[in-house]
């Protein structure tokens, strides 16, 4: 009975992993990404992030240029369990030679990776564990959209209990 259960798992195509595919910068890529983002969900394995991914209710955040050519302000808003949270301090370090932003701190980098122009996927590269976060122009992402990023979450080995998705 256990076989003829599981034959179904063991007979089911693999999902198949597309890499993601992460955008070199230029001027029009910065540019793309300047304004407002909603924050959608992520998933990550590094503990940091883990914690506050977990406790995030709702974020928006928004990018605009900073006096230097290398680094953009990040203001952001932000539900944290029960609590309110406006931050308008954050810089994003802009590392052109291999398109990789990082945070002020020097404790988070990203790439960008090629979606549609209207989501800003961000793969985060700490450590050896693997992040991926969704943002959106919107409040709100297509049917497809949501099912491409739960996918390439998949693929980087995360369950639907990892992954966090706002209210």
């Amino acid at each position: 009975l256990v076989l003829l259960l599981g034959l179904p798992l063991a007979l089911a195509e693999p999902p198949t992993c597309t890499p993601l595919v992460p955008v070199t910068f230029d001027n029009a890529t910065i540019t793309g990404i300047l304004g407002e983002w909603v924050y959608i969900a992520s998933a990550s394995k590094y503990l940091p992030h883990l914690e506050e991914i977990k406790s995030v209710k709702y974020e928006v955040f928004s990018f605009s240029p900073s006096s230097h050519e290398d680094e953009l302000n990040v203001t952001e808003i932000s539900r944290l369990n029960e609590t309110c949270v406006v931050r308008n301090t954050t810089k994003i370090q802009i590392f052109w030679h291999n398109s990789t932003l990082v945070n002020g701190q020097m404790t988070s980098k990203a790439r960008l990776i090629q979606s549609d122009k209207d989501l800003l996927v961000l793969k985060h590269i700490d450590a050896d564990a693997p992040s991926l976060s969704l943002s959106a122009r919107t409040h709100n992402v297509s049917k497809e959209h949501m099912e491409w990023f739960k996918a390439h979450l998949r693929c980087l080995g995360f369950t639907e209990e990892e992954m966090f998705l706002t209210s």
